[in-house]
């Protein structure tokens, strides 16, 4: 893997850790996917084989699309690991607690286009929130964590990555949610066609029906 300083564990989440270290003089993320005891041995091989080799391909294509993405200096699929850029800068998770109203919304307009650029080339982020968005000191956006990302245009697949967009919105910043959620639609419509994207909405729509019919099925049975 190369020359490499004891890397720091700054995030442990489900499905891989993450780690701050020196590369060959570079400060870096190393991504590292972790086995899952509940699945069979070969199984947990081969999705930690397939994501770790799937998701620098999406960050790439993400690129190419115009979204920024980290820059990947090395895959290492034996150890279910990826070397990365590490973006300085905040989470937009962060941010939109300490920034005026007007640079909330032009930062959610910003993002909306990002999600756009995403969606019209086939890209669905998978874990779309605040916290996998980080702007650097030159005001750029970068999107991170595509391990759960995935080819597809279909329009449940959109839907469901939005929804995801509005519910952590609601969730975290909930007295703002609904004009920064407004914003990033407005500039996403820009980018895709009138009537695919009042599909999505519509679709957004009845995700959300779906999961008020399963919240009160489930308070009945309780």
């Amino acid at each position: 893997m190369g020359k490499m300083k004891q890397p720091l564990l700054i995030k442990k989440g489900a499905e891989a850790s993450l780690y701050l270290a020196d590369w060959h003089g570079r400060k870096v993320i190393m991504k590292k996917r972790l086995p899952k005891k509940y699945r069979l041995p070969k199984l947990d091989e081969q999705i930690k084989t397939y994501r770790t080799n799937h998701e620098p391909q999406l960050m790439h294509e993400a690129k190419r699309a115009g979204v920024p993405t980290p820059t990947i200096f090395l895959v290492d699929i034996k150890g279910a690991t990826i070397i990365m850029e590490f973006i300085k800068g905040k989470q937009v998770k962060q941010l939109l607690d300490e920034i005026s109203k007007s640079e909330r919304l032009y930062l959610c307009l910003k993002i909306g286009e990002l999600i756009g650029r995403l969606h019209e080339c086939g890209i669905i982020h998978g874990d779309l929130t605040p916290s996998n968005m980080i702007q650097n000191s030159e005001g750029k956006i970068f999107f991170v964590d595509f391990g759960l990302g995935e080819k597809r245009k279909e329009l449940e697949a959109r839907g469901v990555d939005l929804h995801l967009m509005k519910r952590a919105l609601q969730s975290t910043h909930f007295r703002f949610a609904e004009e920064c959620f407004n914003a990033v639609i407005e500039s996403y419509s820009k980018v895709l066609d009138a009537e695919t994207v009042k599909n999505v909405l519509d679709k957004i729509k009845e995700i959300e029906r779906r999961g008020r019919y399963v919240a009160k099925r489930k308070g009945e049975e309780e």
